[in-house]
């Protein structure tokens, strides 16, 4: 039997047309009200139009406008039971290249906003003993690359986040996890090379694990899994 859910509102920071799309969708199917928070919301304008979410301005890395975008949340649609932190930065670069100032930046946006918005978070959801916070991890989270210093320090940072709230709210009933995505997530830009089919995330599929997740019972949560496709090695 497929347990339902006890979750009202949702937020996801760091919205975009890819994995934030497809949760937001499978969230709404569920009957939950979203919102979408992101740097710029004019490319979310259709999704929200389809799912009848609400979108939101805010730089995940700012404590003003993560505090402002909450007290919108607030108002706008109530204090989120569920909040999904998608946001991260890219910076590619030899180690010896690297621009400091952009590397700082980085690290901001993929783990001191998560800290900003976990905090807000929990500070509403402890009210209630009651949500889930969950992180959007990757491959990255858990092995570093080369040319890939400042993504790889942010979402270690996120990893290790993600792992102190969970055992510390976990027992005041909010259920925090980790994702990791361990893999490219399949677009249109992105499709699966024609030698191997299959070899790519489908974000949909992604997004039902985030559901799974959502569905597990309080005596029995996760507080990290990981997701790539069957054709990849590990």
């Amino acid at each position: 039997m497929t347990t339902p859910l006890r979750y009202r509102t949702a937020l996801i920071v760091g919205a975009g047309t890819g994995l934030s799309a497809s949760l937001c969708r499978v969230l709404a199917a569920e009957g939950i009200k979203v919102g979408l928070a992101a740097r710029n919301t004019s490319k979310l304008e259709a999704l929200a139009a389809q799912v009848d979410a609400d979108t939101f301005t805010v730089d995940a890395s700012n404590p003003e406008d993560v505090m402002q975008l909450f007290e919108q949340v607030d108002g706008q649609i109530g204090a989120p039971d569920i909040v999904i932190y998608n946001a991260s930065a890219r910076l590619p670069g030899r180690l010896t290249d690297l621009d400091p100032e952009a590397v700082h930046k980085a690290i901001d946006i993929s783990a001191y906003g998560g800290f900003l918005v976990a905090q807000q978070a929990a500070k509403r959801m402890l009210v209630n003993r009651h949500g889930a916070l969950f992180f959007t991890g990757a491959t990255a989270s858990v092995k570093g690359f080369a040319h890939s210093a400042a993504f790889s320090m942010g979402k270690f940072a996120l990893r290790g986040l993600a792992q102190s709230a969970a055992r510390e709210l976990a027992p005041q009933g909010i259920h925090v996890a980790h994702v990791v995505i361990d893999g490219g997530i399949r677009s249109a830009a992105r499709p699966d090379p024609v030698d191997r089919m299959d070899s790519t995330l489908d974000p949909d599929a992604i997004a039902e694990t985030y559901l799974a997740l959502l569905r597990q019972p309080r005596n029995a949560w996760s507080w990290e899994i990981e997701v790539r496709p069957w054709v990849e090695t590990f």
